[in-house]
């Protein structure tokens, strides 16, 4: 295979790989929420922001995660946004809010779910109208 056929392959939307995203997503929102139940279960009645923050540093493991995932999370978020203006992805106020209501974990899968469905949507239109 040339680097060119190598490059059209590796860029071609794949149908199955929007599901495997959507999956991902679900995965995301549950798994997350699952331990905000836990944590609302042994700290109180509600979600305490305040404390869930202050857990979330309580030792040098949990800052790194925490530090790890705000970096992280921060460079895909501008990464998506700036990817769903380009590709004129539709649904971003979605991800973008539940990033911040659902889970990180929940909106970055999503966002790759949406883009995914974009491309092929595109690469449909580029095959009838050449």
């Amino acid at each position: 295979m040339s680097d060119a056929e190598a490059m059209r392959s590796a860029a071609t939307p794949s149908f199955w790989l929007q599901w495997v995203y959507l999956a991902l997503a679900v995965a995301g929102a549950i798994f997350p929420w699952l331990a905000n139940a836990e944590f609302i279960r042994d700290y109180g009645q509600t979600f305490d922001l305040t404390q869930f923050i202050e857990l979330a540093n309580a030792n040098s493991a949990a800052r790194s995660l925490s530090r790890d995932l705000l970096i992280g999370a921060t460079a895909i978020t501008i990464w998506i946004i700036t990817e769903a203006r380009r590709l004129k992805v539709r649904g971003l106020w979605i991800v973008l809010l539940s990033s911040v209501t659902i889970a990180f974990a929940f909106a970055a899968p999503f966002f790759l779910f949406l883009r995914e469905r974009r491309l092929i949507e595109i690469s449909r239109d580029r095959s009838t109208n050449p």
